[in-house]
């Protein structure tokens, strides 16, 4: 690189080498935004309306003083656009498609951001791309995902806390993700996962690695402790909640004062974690010391590769377009015929209770009994899926955990004998009413997902059948079929007339869906 081309640290303004590099990088970025202004907007959305992902409107004010930070260093670098980074993109731009096809957010948002980043590589050249490695990586925290670990971490804060109650002498009767104490009764419910905890504390504790340390495994470390605290300090705190309100008569810990006692105590543990990693801080490196470009780069303008990126990042639209015009846009009408091998229509048991699954575009309830045993057919159809409507969901569950009328206390895999073959399917029990009153209704829940006239069980095996299915023009028709009965005291016979049901009326209820999908 020539002497011209590498101005001093104390240079005003900016270089002559950066000017047209610069502005190419930012109408990359703002034309990203404005064509994927969906995906950016719902992101934004979820920050303004999520305590969890609230931090997602301080991350890029972060990254942009970042980057100024090193404004200095980087004047030494050439920039140059990258064809790799644009075949890179072409990758995101795929992921955000399949996401889109089948509604999946935190695959568009997640591909939005990684298309932004890797603009940077793509317009500036990868040299800069790696000063900038921290910046361009901490861009991935705005991204509001998380949710899948939810049902986990409040599986591990009700292990712990229920295991910690009986060691301190205190019995404990549980059922799922509630139990019940001498003093009362209490649910572990999303709010006593410590998702928000552990997401702040692995955002602040990055930031926090990046700035005091220098040395990789310092830095790893660290974050390392900001995983595992925020999980230990949740244990604690749902622990020492249960606790003041079993030896208060529940008359503290138990409202508002929850929520404060658990980031009073959350605050005090981060505190201390950052104030004993800050003993071990390292010099920050000179920031107004250039970096030297290497490998004699020229700065070359390539206006084939910013082509390249342009036809990049319009092509998942074009698909879009062209298959959503292809789409039937016509209401289903769903529709079963009569019952089959001694089935009588019924009400159906439980009728206060449905699967909650949120804004099917057509549902189906069916009442069926056979031999004094009673079954009930849920069956949500969906068609033109978005955002709002979409067959797969972290809100669609069988019990949603705040409800205060039934509780999913028991989950696995069955083997449902469907006409064509058996058929994995997940098997939920329920439950009505109080945990461990003695009026509860019991039901034997089999759910599966009936998606490109296909039978799977899985949330993820359900959202490649629809994007396939929507890829090959078929469209995004898709159902889930719930069947449950009443369970007695025998516990077998409940999975012997579920299995008795849909080999009977499975051929039936697969039929009726594939006329539902043709009309």
């Amino acid at each position: 690189m020539s002497a011209s081309m590498a101005p001093s640290s104390s240079a005003p303004g900016l270089p002559a080498h950066w000017r047209r590099p610069l502005a190419l990088l930012v109408l990359t970025l703002l034309a990203l935004l404005l064509l994927y202004r969906e995906t950016a907007t719902a992101m934004v959305a979820i920050w303004l309306r999520s305590d969890t992902y609230a931090h997602g409107i301080l991350v890029l004010p972060i990254v942009l003083w970042l980057v100024w930070r090193q404004r200095h260093r980087l004047a030494g670098l050439v920039p140059e656009p990258s064809p790799t980074a644009v075949v890179l993109m072409l990758g995101a731009a795929l992921l955000w498609l399949l996401g889109d096809l089948v509604a999946v957010n935190a695959a568009t948002q997640l591909a939005l951001t990684l298309l932004l980043v890797l603009a940077v590589p793509a317009v500036l050249g990868w040299q800069v791309a790696w000063a900038l490695l921290f910046p361009l990586s901490f861009m991935f925290f705005a991204v509001p995902i998380g949710d899948f670990m939810m049902p986990r971490l409040m599986e591990w804060t009700a292990d712990f806390t229920v295991l910690a109650l009986r060691m301190s002498g205190i019995p404990v009767y549980r059922e799922g993700q509630q139990f019940v104490i001498p003093s009362g009764h209490w649910s572990v419910v999303e709010a006593c996962s410590g998702i928000r905890y552990l997401i702040a504390s692995v955002t602040v504790g990055a930031l926090f690695a990046y700035l005091n340390y220098r040395s990789a495994r310092r830095r790893a470390l660290f974050v390392l402790v900001s995983i595992l605290v925020p999980i230990v300090a949740n244990w604690l705190r749902a622990y020492i909640i249960v606790m003041l309100g079993h030896y208060s008569g529940n008359t503290i810990a138990t409202g508002v004062d929850h929520l404060i006692y658990g980031w009073l105590f959350f605050g005090i543990v981060i505190m201390l974690m950052f104030a004993i990693g800050a003993r071990w801080s390292e010099p920050s490196p000179d920031m107004k010391q250039p970096l030297v470009a290497t490998g004699g780069a020229a700065g070359r303008f390539r206006p084939a590769v910013l082509l390249a990126l342009l036809l990049v990042v319009l092509a998942p639209h074009g698909v879009v377009w062209a298959l959503e015009h292809a789409q039937n846009q016509a209401p289903p009408q769903l529709a079963l015929g009569g019952l089959h091998g001694g089935w009588q229509a019924a009400e159906r048991p439980s009728p206060d209770w449905k699967p909650a699954f949120q804004n099917p575009s057509a549902e189906l309830f069916q009442g069926a009994v056979k031999d004094g045993q009673p079954v009930g057919l849920y069956i949500g159809y969906y068609r033109s899926q978005n955002a709002e409507r979409k067959l797969v969901s972290s809100s669609n569950q069988l019990v949603i955990y705040s409800d205060k009328d039934w509780a999913e206390v028991g989950a696995g895999m069955a083997s449902a004998p469907w006409p064509g073959g058996a058929v994995p399917v997940r098997q939920a029990e329920l439950r009505s009413s109080l945990v461990g009153s003695a009026g509860a209704v019991r039901l034997l829940a089999w759910q599966v997902y009936w998606v490109n006239g296909r039978l799977v069980a899985g949330d993820a095996m359900a959202k490649v059948q629809g994007a396939l299915s929507r890829l090959l023009g078929r469209g995004d028709d898709s159902a889930v079929l719930v069947v449950y009965t009443p369970v007695g005291e025998d516990g077998t016979r409940a999975q012997e007339a579920l299995a008795a049901f849909i080999q009977a009326n499975g051929q039936a209820i697969e039929a009726s869906l594939q006329q539902t999908r043709q009309r």
